[in-house]
């Protein structure tokens, strides 16, 4: 047998692509302590934390008005599947988290889908899941968004829609056939 053939199976890894954007963030620069140039392996078993204390939190963000563990992510595999996801968690006492449209409180939490939008304060982070096999550990990978990220994936916008009559929807009489009852003359 050859090395090729003795070589270990590779087996790929599931990555979380986080894209972070805040408005002050080339003045404030809060990012600086994040690596955006490489992945990052995560064990599987670590209650990963972002926040402002780094005694406490993988990741940190440089800012006073960010709380010192501000959220958390769990990585985990779905019961009597083979599917793994993040769950997400509120750490902060003073600030609500969105995830999509879902809000967040203290302690609440949620499972992170595939991919989302994450909001609290001035904070935009899209994260992406990237499926893979491993059950030892997940990679990070983190970008650096130059425009809003609401307003780069141009969601939806929450302005009221004007209504119109509903009568302006519906076929003028000399257009389109009549249907009556048989009954009626």
């Amino acid at each position: 047998m050859t090395s090729f053939e003795e070589a270990e199976t590779e087996e790929t890894v599931t990555c979380l692509h986080m894209t972070f954007y805040h408005p002050c963030q080339d003045s404030k620069m809060m990012f600086r302590c994040l690596n955006f140039s490489k992945r990052e392996q995560v064990q599987a078993d670590e209650i990963t934390k972002f926040g402002r204390d780094s005694s406490v939190c993988r990741y940190n963000l440089m800012d006073n008005r960010v709380s010192r563990v501000q959220f958390s992510l769990q990585f985990y595999r779905k019961l009597n599947s083979s599917q793994f996801s993040f769950e997400i968690k509120n750490m902060s006492k003073k600030t609500k988290l969105t995830v999509d449209q879902t809000e967040l409180g203290y302690l609440n939490k949620v499972d992170l889908p595939w991919r989302c939008i994450i909001c609290f304060g001035d904070y935009q982070i899209l994260a992406e899941t990237q499926e893979g096999e491993s059950m030892d550990y997940f990679e990070t990978h983190f970008h650096l968004a130059d425009l809003p990220i609401l307003q780069e994936r141009q969601l939806p916008s929450l302005q009221p829609i004007q209504e119109r009559s509903i009568s302006s929807f519906l076929p003028s009489p000399s257009k389109s056939p009549m249907e009556l009852d048989e009954n009626e003359s």
